[in-house]
């Protein structure tokens, strides 16, 4: 305690970095992601479309989460993981949505999850771009090379943004990361952009590229 007291005093930027490599958590789509590829996707399938091999096997028909999500609030979703929005004793689906077969998650996932989980689903749902790459290898280089400018959470508050005067693009905001395609962000990291845009061609791969693509992707919802 009495060292990182002594790192405030005498470098106040080394200890504002260490605070802020502390406090990094990924976004809730993020995880999300993680339990929909553990406990989701064997049925609702890798895009979602309900066309997983676990459900083909069992000849059952899971919905398409890319059309069925969009117009149900977060409170029914929750209701539907959960395991609320079962069909009641007379039959009747109470949301018209799920059948026997979906499992009741109620005592496996917790708020939290539940909340990255939808977070998650609303990102299939509405997303204009695939995940190219693996994000929890994305994460890794966001947080070794990016967060510096872009910062932790990926709005572009980096450490650097202020010592620099710059403003780098914000991650978290969908509107402008949606309206750039995989490619013209892959070719932004690899040949940089603008002034202060540094190219990472040659340090980092092609496929590590792809993948902080993806991560960079589950930042903006």
């Amino acid at each position: 305690m009495k060292s990182f007291v002594w790192i405030m005093l005498l470098h106040p930027l080394l200890a504002l970095v260490m605070i802020q490599q502390a406090s990094a958590s990924p976004p809730p789509a993020y995880e999300g992601r993680r339990l929909y590829v553990s406990y989701c996707q064997l049925c609702h399938g890798t895009g979602g479309k309900g066309d997983g091999a676990l459900a083909k096997a069992m000849k059952i028909s899971p919905a398409d989460l890319t059309t069925t999500v969009r117009s149900r609030s977060d409170s029914i979703l929750t209701k539907i993981i959960t395991g609320e929005g079962k069909p009641t004793i007379s039959g009747r689906d109470r949301h018209n949505l799920i059948n026997e077969a979906m499992p009741e998650w109620k005592n496996i996932f917790d708020k939290s999850q539940i909340k990255s989980l939808i977070a998650y689903l609303r990102f299939m749902s509405r997303a204009k771009h695939s995940l190219m790459g693996d994000p929890k290898v994305g994460l890794e280089l966001y947080q070794k090379y990016c967060k510096v400018c872009h910062g932790e959470d990926g709005d572009g508050d980096g450490i650097m943004t202020n010592l620099l005067g710059i403003m780098p693009m914000d991650h978290t905001n969908s509107n402008e990361t949606n309206s750039l395609t995989n490619a013209e962000i892959i070719k932004s990291i690899l040949d940089g952009k603008g002034r202060f845009m540094p190219a990472w061609r040659n340090i980092i791969s092609q496929g590590d590229v792809e993948a902080l693509v993806s991560y960079i992707r589950l930042l903006s919802q």
